[in-house]
């Protein structure tokens, strides 16, 4: 379906997981709304090595009428031979329907799926500009564990957040 363009807000919203059956109806309307929202451009590809993988791990907010109002994706793999460590690759909801809590119902169920999947931690990056994003995360638990300098494409640094799900999981700050 597409990505939704109506001003008003919906009244109820689904929040499913992606599924493989799902591409041909959904992908599309998933790299629109991220093209809008993050700082680099991503292939068809880079949104396919996520959500063949780790589908289970990527959640989409819709309407009544299956239209995409926000999307999170994520991975779950070993760090380094170690602990389990999630990643939230991407996160978009539509900036007219942000402040409503559908970023942070995405991010919650993306945080309870790694939970089950036995994740140690669960890491992101984003820009040091995106002060909402920051709160966001902060609000759920998540550490500010380093500073990358022009880390994205168009020059901007990142932060990157680190929530220990663990005991053997806390970071020292810029310890990776």
């Amino acid at each position: 379906m597409s990505e939704e363009n109506s001003s008003s807000p919906p009244t109820e919203l689904r929040y499913v997981q992606y599924t493989a059956e799902k591409e041909a109806t959904y992908l599309s309307a998933i790299r629109q709304l991220m093209s809008k929202d993050l700082s680099e451009p991503y292939s068809i590809y880079v949104y396919r090595y996520f959500l063949w993988q780790w589908g289970d791990l990527c959640f989409m907010a819709l309407d009544d009428a299956d239209n995409l109002f926000g999307v999170v994706i994520c991975k779950l793999e070993p760090h380094r031979g170690g602990p389990m460590r999630g990643y939230i690759a991407m996160l978009a909801v539509p900036e007219k329907h942000r402040g409503r809590g559908i970023a942070t119902k995405l991010v919650r169920m993306a945080i309870d799926a790694m939970i089950e999947r036995d994740a140690d931690e669960i890491c992101l990056e984003t820009e040091v500009i995106n002060t909402a994003a920051m709160k966001l995360y902060e609000r759920l638990g998540f550490l500010k564990s380093k500073r990358l300098h022009r880390y994205y494409l168009n020059g901007n640094s990142a932060f990157r957040f680190i929530l220990p799900l663990r005991e053997n999981a806390v970071l020292v700050y810029g310890d990776e």
